[in-house]
Order: structure tokens, then C-alpha cells, then sequence
């Protein structure tokens, strides 16, 4: 009974005592949180009494607070010669002398520890971790290196001492550590490029990689993910030749199926880099007709073809080589559903480019009728197709394909394309009134570039009726829109220069300035279409082009003209200035861009 009575005393006592001690430890860093470190010294001191070891770090920390150097010095070699096997209490010391300004001390701790580092994993991780824990990364690194000759394997703590160079932004390091690392874990090359272009800061660094790749392949030739490292390092840096080249020297040693090239030419055509990526396809088609990749590389390469011919400024020769390669791809494989596409884009060529409309409108007429032609491809050529009879004049055959088109795909955007494009018909053939009412249901659309479009036509129409109800300047005004749309601009600009003569005093002025800019930037004359784009702005700053024009400014000033600081001064004049504009969001996206915000930046 009486010792049942002690342990139950000696119960009720520990928890007073672990209360006691609970109370103290919170009002102790509620003091130092508070900046009164005297106070909470006094609680930590009392509980350090109590339990040396969980206190210890609270105490020194109070101390260092304070500066009492010498005390938290005397503190820890008394913990350092209690527990002579913990790193903590060496770490410690280094970090007090650290404080304290004497550097060559905390140094001489810390080559003590590595200096007697056992040969033990376990004993090295441990190590590394309390320095990292301590924000000491370089001697973290000095463990782990020091780790992999004690333990004869230059491999060990890869992972670990990526991420340590990474946070100390130690580029050099990073770079040989990712070549050491990935001969044996290929799997990790996306990973190592993600990490290198996050850490890399210009031109400079990709040239320490470049250098770097270049002695690795000197020494393992054979290894090929040195020569994948140097094709990514030259796509960085935009020497699409150079990153081509490589992957054709790795591709013809491998004689591989050309895989690995036709990926690169994806990437290469969305750098618009178009030359280089023709000559990639040409080399898969050059393997032969056997190899599984044949038929895809000729098809993407008459559609790079394309991109390059009318991306750029042409000569008729170039128009009519790629209709002879568009032809000689059918004439290879047939007019098949899987060459469908080929049709189409041969008719576009046709149609808007060499102004063939009849046979443009034979070759839609025949792809609309290719059996087992998929749903989507169908309706799209079925749109052109609209888009050809309009051209032609046959208003009420393209209106019926269009519905037909907008019926069959209700709520869909490919349906609200139709809508557009049969609204944009009635305006082209001047039925004003029936256009703005499709207009005005197509303001609500999903799309935000047809509702956008549908919008600005739908107040080009209202504004110059209620200036002239007869509508008749408009209707040369929808004329010339029409022979834009067609790609015939010295028929538009003739029709757009005659409005004033015709028509003194209508209310078009901005309308037809917008219509020259549009037609100077279809015919890749950049620099010119500045001119009109600033007189909207200038002359025009509250009218429906105003914030249109705004910000087609400062897109080529930054895409085509390569001048980011106009660019940034016509972005920020739409953030600035019209803050209701449909622009606003990207207008302030590519603001940020430019002035170097990081991609997370609010």
C-alpha cells in the first residue's frame, strides 16, 4: 500500500514537473519572439538545468542572440565532451565562431569533422544533413565528396548534391554533376534540362555547357546522351543548324528509323526555324519508301513547305512549287481520308494565293465527297468551301453550307465558326441588317476571338448606319473587306481609297486605317503598317479601333519589329489607358514578360 502511495506521488510529481517545464518553454519563446532574449535566456537557462540535451539548441540560440560568445562557447565544448559521438555540438561551435567573425575557426572545426570522417554512409548522410539543417550547404557538399572517396564510388549522392548545387546556384558544379549523373540515368535528361534552363541566366552558361559537353564527348564518344545535351544546349541558344546537325550525326551512327529527327522537326517548325526542319524531313524520306516514318515526313514536309512559303514574303515560283509538291503527294497516295487534309490545304493555296477559285472549288467539292472523310475534317472543308462559292459569287451555295455546318455541330466551336462566317457573307453582300443579328447572338460565344470579332463588326455596322442609313460607304467598305479577306490587296486599297472621293464626310475614317494596317501586315510590310496603327491612336483614341490598335502595336513592335521597349510602352498604354479592353489580360501578361517579372510573379 505505502509503495503504491510513492509511485503514485512520484507520478503526480513528473507531470507538475513536465507542466511546469511546458509553461516555461512557452512563455520562454514568447519572449524571444517578442525580442526580450534577457527574459527568455533566464527561462532557457532554467530548463537547460533541467534537460541538457532537448534544451540546448533553444539556450545557444538565446545566447548567440545576445552575443554572449564566450558562454555559448563554454556550453557546447561541455556538450562536445558529453557526447563525444554527436556532430550537433561540433556544428555548433562552428556556427558560434561563425557569428563571432573568426572564420578560420569555425573552418578548423569543420575540416576536423571531415578530416576524421569514418568510412560509414549512414555516419556521412547524417553528417551532410545537420550542415544543410545548420544553412551550411558548402560543407554539406565537402561531406558528400568527401563521403565518395572514403567510400571509392564517384557516383554516391547524385541526387543530393544536385539539389545543393542547385540551391547555391553553383552553375559550374551543376553542370559537371548532371554529366557524371546521366550516362547512367538517361531517364533523367528532361529533368536535368527543366533544372538547367530554371538555374541558367543567358548566353554565358549555355557556353560553360557547351564546353563542358564538348570535353565529355571527347573523352566517351560513344556516349549518346552527351550528344541529346548538345542538341537541347543549341536549340536554346537558337542555332537550330547546329542542334539538326547533331542529332544527324547521333541519328546515321545509331541507324535508327529517324525518330529522334522527326520529334526535332516538330520543335524546330514551332521555332519557325522552317528551312532547318525541311532539311530534317528530308533526311527521313531519304532512308526510303520502307522505313515506317516515310509517308508522315513527306506530308510534314510539304506542309513545312508551306508554313515557310506563306509566312514570309513569296514569288509566284514559290507558290507554284508547293502546289506541284501538294500534287505529287496526291498523285502518290490517292485522294484517301488520310489525304484529305493535303486537299484542303492545296484548295487554300489555290483560292487565297494564286487565285485559282475553280479549281479550288472542284478539289473542296471532291474532299467533301472522299468516303469515310472524318467528322471534323469534313466540316472544315466544308467552311472553305462556303469560303470559295462567296469569292465566286455564289452567295446562296456557300449560306448553305455554312448552316448546314451550324446545324450539324450545335454548340460546338467549329458551329459558331459557321454562324461568323455566314454573318460576315450577309455583310460582304451588304445585308446589314441580317449580318448584325447574328453578330449580336455571337457576342455571348465561347470563343473570345469570335465573340471579340463578332463584336467589333457588329459596331462597325450600327455606327456608320446611324451615320448613313442608306448604308451606302459602308457597302464599299464591305467590298473592300471582302478582297482583304481574298488576299487581293491592290483591290481593297483602291476600293478604300475611293470611299472619301465617293463619299466626302462618312464616318469610316478609323475603319479604313484599321483595313490598311490589316492589309500591310498580310503582305509582311511590318514597319509600314506602324503608320496607320499610330493615326488610330493619335487621331482616334476613343474609337472602336483605338485599343485594337494599341495593342497590335506593341505585338509588332515585340514579334516582328524586335523593339521590347515599345513593345512594353504599347502594352502598358492598354493597361493604362483602356482597362475595359478585351487586351487587358494579355496585354498585362506580355508587360510582365518583357520587364523580366518571373513567370510566377502576381
Amino acid at each position: 500500500m505505502k509503495q503504491a502511495a510513492l509511485i503514485f506521488f512520484f507520478q503526480i510529481f513528473f507531470c507538475t514537473l513536465l507542466f511546469a517545464q511546458g509553461d516555461d518553454f512557452a512563455l520562454a519563446r514568447q519572449f524571444a519572439a517578442n525580442g526580450e532574449q534577457q527574459k527568455a535566456l533566464e527561462l532557457y537557462q532554467r530548463l537547460y538545468k533541467q534537460d541538457n540535451d532537448t534544451y540546448f539548441p533553444f539556450y545557444i540560440n538565446t545566447l548567440l542572440a545576445l552575443k554572449k560568445f564566450d558562454d555559448a562557447e563554454g556550453l557546447t565544448k561541455k556538450m562536445m565532451r558529453k557526447h563525444p559521438a554527436e556532430y550537433r555540438y561540433p556544428i555548433t561551435l562552428g556556427r558560434i565562431y561563425s557569428q563571432e567573425g573568426d572564420i578560420d575557426k569555425t573552418n578548423q572545426v569543420y575540416d576536423e569533422l571531415i578530416k576524421n570522417l569514418p568510412a560509414d554512409a549512414g555516419v556521412i548522410n547524417n553528417l551532410a544533413s545537420q550542415f544543410y539543417q545548420a544553412e551550411n550547404a558548402d560543407y554539406a557538399i565537402k561531406i558528400f565528396l568527401q563521403g565518395r572517396k572514403l567510400l571509392n564510388n564517384d557516383k554516391l549522392y547524385a541526387f543530393e548534391l544536385l539539389s545543393l548545387y542547385r540551391f547555391k546556384r553553383d552553375k559550374n558544379s551543376l553542370v559537371e554533376e548532371y554529366l557524371n549523373f546521366l550516362p547512367d540515368n538517361p531517364s533523367f535528361v528532361t529533368q536535368a534540362e527543366t533544372t538547367l534552363s530554371s538555374v541558367f541566366e543567358g548566353p554565358a552558361d549555355y557556353d560553360v555547357l557547351k564546353a563542358a559537353l564538348y570535353r565529355h564527348i571527347q573523352k566517351d564518344p560513344q556516349q549518346t546522351i552527351y550528344i541529346d545535351l548538345l542538341t537541347w544546349q543549341f536549340l536554346q541558344q537558337k542555332d537550330y543548324d547546329q542542334a539538326l546537325n547533331q542529332a544527324l550525326a547521333l541519328s546515321r551512327r545509331q541507324n535508327d528509323d529517324g525518330n529522334s529527327i522527326y520529334e526535332l522537326c516538330q520543335t524546330l517548325i514551332s521555332n519557325e526555324a522552317y528551312d532547318t526542319a525541311i532539311r530534317g524531313y528530308q533526311f527521313i524520306i531519304d532512308k526510303g519508301k520502307g522505313q515506317p516514318l516515310y509517308v508522315p515526313a513527306k506530308i510534314e514536309l510539304i506542309n513545312t513547305k508551306n508554313l515557310l512559303v506563306t509566312s514570309g514574303k513569296y514569288t509566284e515560283a514559290d507558290l507554284l512549287s508547293l502546289e506541284k509538291d501538294y500534287n505529287d503527294l496526291l498523285a502518290e497516295f490517292g485522294k484517301t481520308a488520310s489525304t484529305v487534309f493535303a486537299m484542303q490545304r492545296l484548295a487554300k493555296l489555290e483560292a487565297f494565293k494564286l487565285h485559282k477559285l475553280s479549281d479550288a472549288q472542284k478539289l473542296l467539292e471532291e474532299a467533301i465527297t472522299v468516303p469515310d472523310i472524318k467528322a471534323g475534317p469534313l466540316a472544315s472543308c466544308k467552311l472553305d468551301l462556303g469560303d470559295v462559292y462567296m469569292l465566286n459569287g455564289k452567295r446562296w451555295e456557300a449560306t448553305l453550307l455554312y448552316e448546314q455546318v451550324e446545324v450539324n455541330y450545335p454548340g460546338t466551336a467549329i458551329s459558331q465558326e459557321a454562324k461568323f462566317r455566314d454573318a460576315k457573307l450577309a455583310y460582304y453582300f451588304g445585308d446589314f441588317t441580317w449580318a448584325k443579328g447574328q453578330l449580336d447572338v455571337l457576342k455571348a460565344a465561347t470563343s473570345e476571338l469570335i465573340a471579340n470579332d463578332a463584336l467589333n463588326l457588329s459596331l462597325v455596322i450600327s455606327d456608320n448606319l446611324a451615320a448613313d442609313t442608306s448604308g451606302a460607304a459602308l457597302k464599299m467598305y464591305a467590298r473592300a473587306d471582302q478582297q482583304i479577306f481574298a488576299e487581293q490587296p491592290e483591290k481593297a486599297v483602291a476600293i478604300l481609297d475611293s470611299i472619301d472621293v465617293k463619299y466626302p464626310g462618312n464616318n469610316l475614317s478609323d475603319d479604313i486605317l484599321m483595313a490598311k494596317a490589316r492589309i500591310l501586315i498580310q503582305q509582311k510590310n511590318y514597319a509600314d503598317a506602324i503608320v496607320p496603327l499610330k493615326k488610330i491612336v493619335d487621331e482616334h483614341p476613343f474609337n472602336l479601333w483605338a485599343d485594337d490598335a494599341v495593342f497590335m502595336l506593341g505585338d509588332l513592335y515585340e514579334n516582328k519589329l524586335n523593339d521590347k521597349e515599345q513593345a512594353k510602352i504599347y502594352y502598358q498604354k492598354i493597361i493604362s489607358d483602356y482597362p475595359g479592353s478585351l487586351w487587358i489580360n494579355e496585354a498585362r501578361k506580355r508587360f510582365r514578360v518583357l520587364r523580366g517579372d518571373k513567370p510566377d510573379a502576381s
